[in-house]
């Protein structure tokens, strides 16, 4: 009997061994991945746009006449434009990081988690990918600068993409790690769309920031879109023929206790966040199962 016996060899497996090309290899595959499902979500492509148009050219266009005194002449659609283009990769962010919470649901996530990388690259290339789907959604919205009265130059297309891909780098950051501990997607959703309106409508994108109530300026000053908006209108603003009063009135500087926060600081401020909430959303990734 011990002869029909017949001996299977031993399979070995063999992991390859990590190193920081196996790393940056991981980063760019998530990070591409990204790339193809955007391209691919034609349907996401238009309904992400819809919001942002909406705020622009309709909320735009029915209060114009309503404010044209409050504005200085400048056009309502010109003052809101700037907070559009932030809207317009928030929600896009967010929404590539709610894919984390999908891949959990169908199980691809688990099999990413256990691949022979950190997970930290894993959450690296997510967010990567997420800023830069973000960033290119928010260049169709840059090509509608003429029909806002925004001249276009070099240094505006390139100043407001710089600061849509750190913004999109900070809220999809946000995102991921709210997403690391959710395991449905309705929950996801309910979480941001309870923290992400109020924080857009807080920062100032659709209102001046300046002589508000004492409790609203506390809260336009702790919400960190405040700190994207305002370069952002800054930039903009830079870019038109206004007057020092209309500057002066649509585009109040960002103060703390009286001091007027550099321009500056308040884009590195969107960065440390943005840092911070990789740094957390890595930790939670790593010590989860």
């Amino acid at each position: 009997m011990s002869d029909a016996l017949v001996a299977h060899p031993t399979v070995e497996v063999r992991v390859p061994p990590r190193s920081w090309r196996s790393e940056v290899r991981a980063v760019k595959i998530v990070w591409r991945r990204e790339l193809i499902r955007f391209q691919k979500d034609r349907m996401r492509i238009v309904t992400s746009l819809v919001q942002p148009l909406l705020f622009l050219f309709v909320l735009g266009s029915g209060l114009q006449q309503l404010s044209a005194a409050s504005t200085h002449g400048v056009d309502l659609k010109t003052f809101i434009y700037p907070g559009v283009l932030c809207i317009s990769v928030m929600f896009t962010g967010m929404f590539s990081a709610a894919s984390i919470v999908w891949d959990r649901e169908f199980g691809f996530l688990r099999e990413m988690m256990v691949a022979p990388v950190r997970r930290s690259s894993i959450v690296i290339g997510k967010v990567l990918g997420g800023a830069t789907v973000a960033s290119l959604q928010g260049l169709i919205l840059l090509a509608l600068a003429w029909a806002v009265h925004v001249p276009y130059s070099v240094t505006l297309v390139l100043g407001v993409f710089a600061l849509q891909l750190l913004l999109a780098f900070s809220i999809t950051a946000f995102g991921v790690m709210i997403a690391a501990r959710i395991t449905q997607i309705q929950s996801f959703m309910g979480v941001m769309q309870m923290i992400v309106t109020p924080m857009f409508f807080i920062s100032g994108a659709l209102f001046p920031s300046g002589d508000l109530p004492g409790w609203l300026t506390v809260l336009n000053r702790l919400d960190p879109i405040t700190y994207a908006v305002t370069p952002m209108r800054t930039l903009i603003f830079n870019h038109l023929d206004l007057s020092a009063e209309a500057s002066q009135a649509l585009n109040p500087p960002i103060t703390w206790f009286g001091w007027e926060v550099p321009i500056a600081l308040q884009i590195f401020t969107v960065f440390a966040l943005g840092m911070l909430m990789l740094g957390i959303a890595i930790v939670e990734f790593s010590a989860g199962d």
